[in-house]
């Protein structure tokens, strides 16, 4: 499947074809209790034809003088049957209701895979509020259409075939009168049709943008309120707004077409009955009771017909919903079967003749990289900004795809591994990490869910993170929003000490340690080294202190490996290396920080 980001970097729409065959997939994955609400809500369908049948037959006898006993007898069992109706579509109804919460349940837990099995680079370069708004709204909308709609627009579709079937059983020519009747719904149905994909999908879209805005608006309150931007926010959440307005406005003139053309058509099939009725019955070509009973059909006929229109509105707001949600299951690129995957055979990190480009309009940001990193190594990527350092060391973790050329592990594509396989073989890490909201043991447990606590406390120490030990709950304190705040530095020792638990087989690190301050990171990346010992880890070295310490160093220029080689050996070389690490020497004089 496409990875391939919509514009303005949204996710993936699912076109109709495609969305209708994933709805039928949830509803067959429940199709016990689909058939068992469908079977109940046949046989409430089935007993509201007796009404108007028997009304007829009594019209009938009456005419024809049979009686009091057998007009009794008819009035009885329409009363039996009325009483006998009520339970009978309350348990459809609630029926209904199960399985919808069943199969909006199942979509939310789809979903919440989909979205943990996206790329991370599809996710870096998605609208936040695109995403927001699938995962809340779009499947809240899924989830009323589900429960209420469905079963609505099912019970309607059997009442519409079995009233038409019987009005036609009564009277052939009246029925077929009464259909023609109903040609004004058809015509307005395909005219709103044709038009409310598109509204909804619009819709949809003009919803993401206004959360994306209110979300960056939130995230970034601090940054807006200290550069004074403040109106320039509002500016732009209400332009936001005012597009969503539009957006439900075209809806709105949808619907204030449709729904008219159904209260008018739905009229016009019992009055033709009735007028072509009366007709006949002055030429005895039908009873009284027939046209009576074809006539209450229709009328009948009206309620089902004009409740599934009025509903077809709501069921295209979820359709382009399901569309939304189920884009992001497009999106996600396809894994081999546990059966089929192949294992890495070594460490061995193989670069061969990578090239990568974030826009390809823009050109090619890595050009003809190759490089080999061997088991248990530490190399340094090294390199001034903009040389592609961190792009190459992206590449490296399967965080992004290259444009052309391969990343081996073991002999293996990167891009083959399942996550799981890759997040066992390499670690990526960054100074950008993520707090869950819960206990300081729960997040590191993340790195290793069998953890003792004295494990926990051994990587805490590695990493410096003596202020754990400080606090008066330790391990069992809460973090996250609202709870214990963290700096930015303890949390990248968390985030350190969570790798340290999970002991992948290779780390990659970038900035890992820039929120540390120079002497806790150096004795933090030490640290690390030594209790990786054996494991290969690359490091983007924006410290030269870093390249000194490693097995081999890569120095990068303008998207390129041009040099490498041990620290002693490039700097006898005299390169861009040796450059570059008396640059730094000179600025570590100058600073005292060396």
């Amino acid at each position: 499947m496409s990875t391939t980001l919509s514009g303005g970097g949204h996710l993936p729409v699912a076109g109709p074809g495609q969305a209708l065959r994933a709805a039928a997939g949830l509803v067959r994955a429940d199709w016990h209790a689909f058939a068992v609400m469908l079977s109940v809500n046949c046989l409430a369908a089935v007993a509201g034809l007796a009404g108007p049948w028997l009304l007829g037959r009594m019209i009938d006898d009456i005419q024809n003088r049979s009686g009091t006993g057998a007009v009794d007898r008819l009035a009885a069992a329409a009363l039996g049957i009325a009483v006998a109706l009520i339970p009978l579509r309350r348990l459809g109804a609630y029926l209904g209701s199960r399985f919808g919460e069943r199969v909006q349940a199942r979509l939310r837990e789809q979903f919440a895979d989909w979205v943990l099995a996206l790329p991370p680079a599809a996710v870096e370069r998605t609208d936040t509020g695109d995403l927001v708004a699938r995962g809340t709204g779009d499947i809240t909308v899924i989830g009323v259409t589900l429960v209420d709609v469905t079963p609505a627009m099912l019970i309607a579709a059997l009442q519409v075939i079995f009233i038409v079937a019987a009005a036609i059983a009564v009277s052939p020519l009246l029925g077929l009168c009464g259909l023609v009747g109903l040609v004004g719904i058809r015509i307005a149905a395909r005219w709103y049709l044709r038009r409310a994909r598109a509204a909804y999908l619009d819709a949809g879209a003009a919803r993401s943008l206004l959360a994306g805005q209110l979300v960056a608006s939130a995230a970034g309150a601090r940054t807006i309120e200290a550069l004074g931007l403040q109106e320039r926010r509002r500016g732009a959440c209400a332009e936001a707004i005012a597009g969503v307005r539009r957006a439900q406005y075209r809806t709105l003139r949808l619907r204030t077409v449709l729904y008219p053309s159904i209260d008018i058509s739905c009229v016009i099939p019992a009055v033709l009955v009735l007028i072509f009725g009366m007709a006949l019955v002055r030429h005895d070509a039908a009873s009284l009771g027939s046209v009576i009973t074809v006539a209450l059909y229709m009328q009948q006929l009206a309620q089902p017909i004009g409740s599934a229109l009025e509903w077809v509105d709501q069921a295209q707001g979820s359709g382009a919903s399901f569309a939304r949600v189920e884009g992001v299951g497009r999106a996600v690129p396809d894994r081999p079967a546990v059966e089929s995957r192949r294992v890495p055979a070594s460490d061995l990190i193989e670069v061969t003749k990578v090239c990568y480009a974030y826009d390809p309009d823009d050109g090619d940001v890595l050009s003809d990289v190759t490089l080999t990193v061997r088991p248990g190594e530490r190399l340094a990527l090294v390199g001034p900004s903009g040389a592609g350092k961190t792009t190459l060391a992206r590449l490296l973790a399967g965080t992004d795809r290259p444009r052309s050329g391969t990343i081996t592990v073991g002999g293996v594509p990167v891009t083959e591994l399942a996550p799981d396989q890759l997040r066992e073989q390499v670690q990526f890490i960054t100074q950008d990490q993520h707090l869950f909201r819960g206990t300081i043991r729960d997040n590191l447990r993340l790195g290793s869910p069998a953890a003792s606590d004295a494990d926990l406390h051994r990587a805490l120490d590695t990493v410096q993170a003596d202020w754990v030990r400080g606090l008066d709950d330790g391990l069992d304190t809460e973090i996250g929003a609202a709870r214990l705040p963290v700096t930015e530095a303890q949390l990248q020792q968390l985030a350190l000490a969570r790798v340290i638990l999970a002991d992948p087989r290779t780390l990659v690190l970038d900035e890992a340690t820039a929120q540390l301050d120079p002497r806790s990171a150096r004795r933090a990346e030490q640290a690390l080294a030594a209790l990786l010992t054996g494991r290969t880890i690359i490091t983007v070295a924006h410290r030269l202190q870093t390249a000194r310490d490693a097995d081999r160093v890569a120095i990068m220029s303008g998207g390129q490996v041009v040099e490498i080689g041990s620290h002693e050996e490039l700097l006898r070389n005299d390169g861009p290396y040796a450059a570059l690490w008396r640059a730094w020497q000179g600025e570590a004089d100058g600073s005292g920080s060396r």
